[in-house]
């Protein structure tokens, strides 16, 4: 069990929702990250609580600077540190091809998925670096498979902001290597959430290699993984759980 503390982003549902339910059953105080999803914030809170952990539910959209910064000041308030951070809030965006797309859902879209995470792991590396007064930490941020291979037709852009995160994560594990800081990129598979479209899950199912689709549960297990002492020793790595799609 551990004491540390550890903040997930886009926490009220799906993956987030399970890393933060793991995390706390390993002993971690945990800050539950939602935009709009108080409802469903509250019931992974009230659940942890239940089962003798700690945790908050705090709401902001985390391509908001501000916002942002609120909520780490919030952090420290409440646990006066931090260890870990899941970038994991995100958005898919509407199916269309590029030729379709307006500067208005780009720029959103860039904002989330990738002003987002940069914002977010700023803030983290500001508690987590010894001259801030930190002790080291870990930061995972999650892409997708997209990020690698380009995505689905409509889905370029999306496939676009995983793969500047896959990019961002190796640099940014460079800067925080000497301060003990590691930076891994999770990028997960076909995933039975909410998060995809009706009907996604179901018709691409056969496509995956193992015959079927991933779980939330196995997924935040990954990421567990990256945030644990069994990985001390990686970064700037990326694990893929897609079940060889």
């Amino acid at each position: 069990m551990t004491s540390k503390v550890l903040l997930v982003t886009g926490g009220s549902r799906g993956i987030g929702a399970c890393v933060a339910r793991q995390a706390a059953g390993r002993g971690y105080r945990v800050c539950v990250n939602y935009r709009s999803s108080a409802a469903e914030a509250k019931t992974v809170v009230d659940e942890i609580q239940l089962a003798g952990g700690q945790a908050f539910a705090y709401g902001c959209d985390t391509a908001d600077d501000d916002a942002v910064k609120a909520m780490f000041t919030e952090v420290d308030r409440r646990f006066g540190r931090l260890d870990a951070l899941v970038n994991n809030a995100g958005m898919y965006g509407d199916l269309r091809p590029v030729e379709d797309l307006s500067a208005g859902e780009i720029r959103r879209l860039l904002d989330v998925n990738v002003m987002g995470y940069i914002i977010c792991a700023r803030e983290a590396l500001r508690r987590m670096a010894p001259r801030h007064g930190g002790s080291g930490g870990r930061i995972v941020n999650v892409s997708s498979i997209a990020g690698q291979n380009g995505g689905s037709p409509g889905r370029t852009l999306y496939a676009l902001s995983k793969g500047a995160i896959d990019t961002f994560s190796k640099g940014l594990s460079k800067e925080g290597a000497p301060d003990g800081i590691t930076v891994n990129t999770f990028a997960p598979g076909l995933t039975d959430t909410d998060f995809n479209p009706p009907g996604r899950v179901a018709s691409l199912a056969k496509s995956v290699p193992l015959g079927r689709v991933g779980e939330p549960e196995e997924m935040a297990a990954g990421i567990l993984w990256l945030l644990s002492d069994e990985a001390s020793y990686c970064t700037a790595a990326t694990l893929t759980m897609s079940g060889g799609r």
